[in-house]
């Protein structure tokens, strides 16, 4: 069997099965954005770690170094926005082609520099390798939360609202202008998708204004795309789901493009991925709460795009018509 043929969430699990549980200090190890740790202190510890690799997370002709270094850390960040939780330290470790300029990391560290400045977080270290194959940028970043507000993937119940945060598909549509030059969409559309694709903001005060509040039941960021990440809570929760498409937010900018490129804005609001932006459930009383706390914070939106339903219920889309068909996870997976 080839990996190809189980995928990368099947791969994940198969390895899972493979490794010893955690002791009393795991408080939750492989299956979530993050490993949470209980450490000395009144206060779980948080670690993730992600990586930007060469021809397969972007193009070095199509992203400067100040971009992938924030993009590098952000992607990181947003594992951590997801838990509720607050950044602290990085480590950055490096593969570099031979031939590649010392200004080129300068920049690289600019950004990286820039980005973790943001998030009050301090780079402690890292290492370095050549790599004949392709550049290799690799974080590994470690966060605090208190426990009372910590959210994992495995609290939703039916009856449950689905909430995102922003829009989405920003990022589908600037991967879209970056790969064809012919596109010719308004100037500020284009910069404001390109921006969501090389520079995410990950929603770290969204999430801790989230997290404070105490109603969100789960949560999770869209890296891979709605459809897809929306059924990991679903199967760590063991719940079903029903979203309506007709209430993804989606911005203006991304509905230019998708019909400049003859696309269907569904799909890339369901499967673009590298949206980063925070999906969460909570009880239908909680939501108004929730919505006012996350804007008198930060003033991004928060959209009620689904409902969690039981198990049988399976995971369902509600097109505008009214129709219910599967909602299939096909959002980014490495291995298929």
């Amino acid at each position: 069997m080839r990996i190809s043929e189980i995928g990368e969430f099947g791969l994940i699990h198969r390895i899972s099965q493979m490794l010893p549980p955690g002791g009393q200090e795991v408080v939750v190890g492989i299956g979530d954005d993050v490993a949470v740790l209980r450490a000395s202190g009144e206060r779980f510890l948080l670690a993730t770690c992600d990586i930007q690799l060469e021809g397969a997370h972007f193009l070095r002709d199509r992203i400067t170094p100040y971009q992938l270094g924030r993009k590098a850390l952000a992607i990181n960040l947003s594992d951590i926005a997801a838990m509720g939780g607050r950044p602290r330290y990085a480590l950055i470790s490096l593969g570099l082609p031979p031939d590649i300029s010392v200004a080129y990391v300068d920049e690289l560290y600019v950004g990286l520099r820039a980005e973790a400045e943001g998030a009050g977080v301090t780079i402690v270290g890292g290492n370095m390798s050549r790599s004949p194959l392709g550049l290799v940028v690799d974080v590994f970043l470690l966060g605090e939360v208190a426990p009372e507000h910590l959210v994992l993937r495995s609290g939703a119940r039916p009856g449950d609202v689905v909430l995102v945060t922003g829009t989405l598909g920003d990022a589908a549509a600037g991967l879209a202008l970056l790969l064809d030059e012919a596109l010719q969409p308004d100037e500020a559309h284009a910069a404001s998708v390109k921006a969501a694709l090389l520079t995410p903001t990950p929603r770290l005060a969204e999430g801790q204004a989230i997290a404070r509040t105490g109603l969100a039941t789960a949560m999770i960021d869209l890296s891979d795309g709605l459809a897809s990440d929306v059924g990991h809570i679903c199967e760590r929760s063991e719940v079903g789901v029903r979203i309506w498409a007709g209430r993804l937010p989606v911005s203006p900018a991304m509905q230019e493009i998708a019909a400049l490129a003859g696309r269907d804005p569904l799909e890339w609001a369901l499967a673009g991925g590298e949206d980063y932006e925070l999906l969460f459930t909570a009880p239908p009383p909680a939501v108004e709460a929730l919505r006012t706390a996350v804007a008198e914070a930060t003033g991004t939106p928060v959209t009620a795009v689904g409902e969690i339903t039981p198990p049988t219920g399976g995971r369902v889309l509600i097109q505008a018509n009214g129709q219910a068909i599967p909602l299939k996870a096909a959002g980014w997976d490495h291995f298929r």
